[in-house]
């Protein structure tokens, strides 16, 4: 099993940006508590984040093919990053999104998001623990099914 980690714009900020919204660790310490949580499971990971919708898009289309499902956080790009949610849904691929705030509890124009529609579920507000949620939710499904 193999699936991708998505960062989006500005989370390589990650520890030092609003620390009050999303919380002090790193990019790079998350990325580590998934790798250990990825081993235990027996699942592969890439990883990719960039500020840049085109270069997400190039990338899921071109690791997609390889993989069996797609954890995002598409940063701000979840409100208007079209281009990105149609890359998904042509990924065929069960896709949780993850937000480390609570985007419902924030300012009106977060609380839509357009990758809702394609994504099998949402996890919003559990800070960095919502990508080990949606890691594991991916697991166990992807077993069920295959």
């Amino acid at each position: 099993m193999r699936f991708l980690v998505v960062n989006g714009p500005n989370l390589n900020l990650l520890g030092k940006r609003e620390p009050a919204h999303y919380g002090r660790k790193t990019l790079e310490e998350i990325k580590a508590l998934l790798e250990e949580q990825a081993r235990e499971l027996k699942v592969e990971l890439a990883f990719f984040q960039s500020n840049s919708e085109g270069a997400i898009v190039d990338f899921l289309q071109a690791q997609a093919p390889r993989a069996d499902g797609i954890i995002i956080n598409p940063g701000a790009l979840t409100h208007y990053g079209l281009s990105l949610r149609d890359a998904l849904a042509a990924t065929g691929l069960p896709v949780v999104e993850v937000h480390l705030s609570n985007i419902y509890a924030r300012e009106d124009w977060r609380h839509h998001s357009v990758m809702a529609p394609v994504a099998q579920g949402q996890i919003t507000g559990l800070g960095w623990r919502g990508y080990l949620l949606a890691l594991e939710y991916l697991a166990k499904e992807e077993k069920k099914s295959g």
